[in-house]
C-alpha cells in the first residue's frame, strides 16, 4: 500500500479526499495536516460540518499534524490547501521526496508542473522528469485543473478532432466550489452572483494548456480562444456549464455526439469512470441534482447538444461534480496515473 497523506485535511476538498482515499486499494490514510488552529486535535473535532458520506469513526480519531514534512509520513500527500499556503508549503513535500499531487492552483501554469486530466493529456506527466532537474528536487508537484475547467475540457477533447477555433462558456456554479463558509446564505438565497474572483482566468487559460502538445521540453499551448463568464448560484454541489464551440471542419450535432460518447479514457484505474462523458438526450437534461453523481461523482454529463444560429457553432450543456471529478477525485486519479506509468509504486 502506499502511505498517502492530506494536506488541508479539515476543509470541504480535504474531506473528500478522505471519502475517496478511505478504504482506496492502492492508498492507505497515513497522516492528516491542518493549520495550527486544528494541529494535536482529533480529527473529529476539528472537521465541523459533513459530507453526504459520514467520515468513517478510526479516521476521526486520527491527531491531525501540522502540514509540516516532519511530521507527515506518506509517499504521497494530496494538497487541499489554499493557494497561498500551497505556494510555501508544497514545494517543501517535494524537496524531502515526497510526491505532491495538488488541487490548489499555485503550481498550475508554471512551465516544468503537469496540469493533469489523465483522459486529456496523460503524456504531461512527463514534464515531471525536468521539474525534478530543474529544481533539484527528489519528489515533484502535479497538479490539476480549477473545477470549471476540468468539465469543460474533458467535453472539449473530443472536440479537437474537429478543429477548434473557439469556445464560449457560461458557468452556474455551486456553492460548495467557495468552501463551507465561502458564500454568506444571505447573499445567495434568492439570488445569482454574476462574478466570481479569479475565476474566469483561470477557465480561459488553463485548458490551452491542457490541451496542448508536448513536445518533449516544453507543453505548446492549443490555438484557439476561449471567453468565459462565471457565476455562482444557490446549488449545494455541481457545476453546469452552457458552452459554444466554433470548429473548423463544423460537425453535426450528430457527429458531436457521437464523438462524446466514443469517448474514452487512456487508465482503467479504482477512480477512473467507464465513461468520462455521459450524454443525455431528454430536453431538460442534465441537472446537477440529477446528473452531478453519475460515474460515482467523477462522469461529466452533457445534454441539449445543437447547432446554434450565430456563427455555425455547436451548442451544449455539461454538469459535473465540482468536489469530486473537479478536485479530490481529478487529484486521486492524478495520483492513480502515476502508478500506472510507474512514477508511484505500491
Amino acid at each position: 500500500m502506499i502511505k498517502a497523506g492530506v494536506l488541508g485535511a479539515t476543509g470541504m476538498v480535504g474531506q473528500r479526499f478522505i471519502e475517496l482515499l478511505n478504504d482506496h486499494p492502492w492508498f492507505e490514510l497515513s497522516a492528516l495536516a491542518a493549520s495550527e488552529r486544528s494541529a494535536g486535535k482529533e480529527y473529529g473535532d476539528v472537521a465541523k460540518w459533513r459530507l453526504d458520506t459520514d467520515i468513517p469513526v478510526e479516521i476521526n480519531g486520527l491527531e491531525v499534524v501540522l502540514p509540516d514534512p516532519k511530521y507527515v509520513d506518506a509517499d504521497i500527500v494530496f494538497s487541499a490547501l489554499p493557494s497561498d499556503v500551497a505556494k510555501e508549503v508544497e514545494p517543501k513535500f517535494a524537496e524531502a521526496g515526497c510526491i505532491v499531487a495538488s488541487n490548489a492552483a499555485a503550481y498550475r501554469m508554471e512551465e516544468d508542473v503537469p496540469l493533469l486530466i489523465p483522459e486529456v493529456n496523460a503524456d504531461h506527466l512527463e514534464l515531471v522528469d525536468r521539474q525534478k532537474k530543474n529544481r533539484g528536487w527528489d519528489g515533484f508537484i502535479v497538479t490539476n485543473p480549477n473545477c470549471t475547467t476540468i468539465m469543460m475540457t474533458l467535453t472539449l477533447k473530443p472536440l479537437a478532432e474537429f478543429g477548434i477555433e473557439s469556445v464560449t462558456i457560461a458557468t452556474m456554479q455551486a456553492i460548495s466550489g467557495a468552501g463551507y463558509s465561502g458564500v454568506p446564505s444571505m447573499a445567495i438565497v434568492d439570488n445569482l452572483v454574476p462574478f466570481i474572483s479569479g475565476e474566469e482566468p483561470k477557465v480561459e487559460t488553463e485548458p490551452l494548456k491542457l490541451l496542448g502538445a508536448y513536445d518533449g521540453s516544453r507543453i505548446v499551448d492549443a490555438d484557439f480562444t476561449i471567453s468565459a463568464s462565471c457565476h455562482r448560484v444557490a446549488v449545494i454541489d455541481g457545476h453546469t456549464e452552457s458552452i459554444w464551440v466554433k470548429m473548423k471542419d463544423n460537425p453535426s450535432p450528430e457527429e458531436v455526439k457521437d464523438a462524446f460518447s466514443n469517448f474514452k479514457g487512456s487508465i482503467e484505474s479504482p477512480t477512473a469512470p467507464d465513461a468520462p462523458i455521459m450524454v443525455r438526450d431528454e430536453l431538460d437534461r442534465p441537472q446537477p441534482r440529477l446528473d452531478r453523481g453519475k460515474g460515482d461523482g467523477m462522469s461529466v454529463t452533457v445534454g441539449r447538444i445543437r447547432k446554434s444560429r450565430l456563427e455555425d457553432q455547436i451548442m451544449y450543456i455539461a454538469v459535473g461534480h465540482n468536489t469530486i471529478r473537479g478536485a479530490a477525485g481529478a487529484s486521486v486519479l492524478n495520483a492513480e496515473l502515476m502508478v500506472d506509468r510507474g512514477y508511484l509504486h505500491k
